[in-house]
Formats: C-alpha cells, structure tokens, sequence
C-alpha cells in the first residue's frame, strides 16, 4: 500500500472529515479545504474538542468557486475529492423556515432551470472564477452541485493529478427539487467526456447516518424499511421514491469506500451502493491485516 497525498474540497463536513480521518489511518497525507478551514467538531462528530487524527490533516481556507485561490493546494496530489455541495437552495429553506412564502419559495425552488455559473465552467480563462449565474446571487443547485466540481476536475487535470472523486447520489427524493440530482448527473456525465484523462470516481450513496447525529438515525431505520419494502417488490419503488427507499449507509462506511477506490487503480466511474460496501469491506479488511 502507497503512500498517496490527496486534497479534500469540502473536508470539514460530516462526510468530508470521515475521508480524512480514513485517509489519515493510512499514512497519507491530507489537506482539506473549505471557505471555513478547520471543522466546528460539534456539527460533524459528538464532541467540541478536536480528534487526535486531525492534526495530521492540513485545514486550509479556499473558496471552490475561486480556483486561485485553491489551486496552489493541489499540487503533487495523488487525488482530488469534492466532497461539497447544497442539499437545499436559500428559497427552499426559506419556506420551511417561514421566510418565504410558500407559493413564491416553493415556486422558484421547483423550477425547471437555474442558472449555475455565468459562464461554461469549461470555457474559463486560466484563473477565472466563478460567479453566480442568478441575478440574486444565489447558490444553485448549477453551481454549487454541478459546476463547482466541474471546475476543480478541470483544476486537477491541469496539474495531472491522476484521480478525481466526486460525491454524487444515488437518487433525487420526493421532497427535493428534480434539479438536485440532474445536476450531479450531469457534473458526472460532463466531468467522464470531457476530462477523460482523470480517473473519475462518481460515489454514488443514499442517505447518510451516524450516531454522532441522533436525528439521522431514525431517517435511517425508515429508509432501511423502505429499502425492504422496495427489495420485496423487485424495486418498483425507485422510481417514484428515488433515494427514500436506497439502502442508508453509515458516513464511515462510504469515506472508507471512497479511500480504498483511490487505492485500487481499478475503480472507475460510478461506484453505487452495493460497490460501495464492498470497497468499505475490502478497507476493512485491509485494517485488520
């Protein structure tokens, strides 16, 4: 097993902490970074104070929106990982809120298109950012889902980093805008055809639990139901319940998965639930030898 040095875009989250604290186990050198820096302990993990392992992870201040200003970081990286992204735009949230009406939020955040950069990622001049494409400023489901990692793929092709990560989903769900998951799909689809030198490795799970946040875990025991319910009638439930009846799966089991496919020269393009248990499997494994 090779040392490898990768950076994680996002890595203060509840997901993104778990990669490098699955990366650190192995000797490898992580830097994450976010417009934050160094994680708030108490909204990731069940404690305030800072985990031992995260001392050996670099936390750098960057905005993924603006490549300059992250593009020094990925140097000499084995691999790159966006591990970010928005589950909720500002309208939805503000209906659920009481900040915005339901008719005129809801309206907006159901919409058929947004705008995501002003500009194609793709067609940027060397150190061009990005800027929101609405006329508010705000942060779409386009830009933050789609072209914020289009954007960093092309960064580390760029600098020939020879494996890209993207945290996608396995589906959309019913009480989300449609629009949450045709952007990842399409940051998919764009990031495959047009940087096919990058291995890219689209990790593709349900929802996400951990006991550190007890309010996951009975979503979790409800999708698991639902995912029975689904298995038992040969999956005709996906389609109208999408990610609702996916089988969840704990956060440490997917930054397990998402390490060990950087190992494994293998790996590549979608890596959905089932795969991702297997790879979870194979890291563990690998830990006890």
């Amino acid at each position: 097993m090779s040392k490898k040095r990768i950076v994680v875009c996002g890595g203060n989250g509840f997901l993104g902490t778990r990669i490098c604290k699955s990366a650190v186990s192995r000797g490898w050198d992580v830097t994450s970074f976010s417009r934050s820096g160094a994680p708030n302990w108490s909204s990731v993990t069940s404690s305030p104070t800072p985990p031992p392992w995260s001392n050996s992870v670099t936390w750098e201040k960057a905005d993924m929106l603006k490549p300059t200003t992250y593009r020094a970081l990925l140097k000499d990286a084995d691999a790159v990982i966006h591990s970010t992204g928005i589950l909720m735009e500002a309208d939805y949230k503000g209906v659920l809120t009481g900040k915005e009406s339901i008719w005129g939020g809801l309206s907006r955040a159901f919409s058929a298109t947004k705008g995501g950069s002003s500009q194609n990622p793709l067609e940027r001049e060397d150190g061009g950012g990005l800027e929101p494409g609405e006329k508010d400023g705000q942060l779409t489901y386009e830009l933050m889902n789609r072209d914020s990692a289009i954007t960093l793929a092309q960064e580390a092709s760029f600098q020939n980093i020879p494996s890209f990560v993207y945290i996608s989903a396995a589906a959309g769900a019913p009480m989300l805008p449609k629009r949450y998951i045709t952007t990842k799909r399409d940051a998919e689809s764009t990031i495959a055809s047009s940087l096919p030198q990058l291995r890219s490795i689209f990790i593709r799970p349900g929802f996400l639990y951990d006991s550190s946040r007890s309010f996951t875990l009975p979503i979790a025991f409800a999708g698991a139901a639902g995912n029975m319910v689904n298995s038992m009638v040969g999956g005709r439930l996906t389609a109208l319940a999408g990610a609702a009846v996916e089988k969840p799966l704990k956060a440490d089991v997917v930054a397990e998965a998402v390490i060990e496919a950087i190992e494994d020269d293998g790996v590549k393009g979608v890596v959905g639930t089932q795969r991702i248990e297997d790879l979870a499997n194979i890291a563990w494994r690998r830990g006890m030898l």
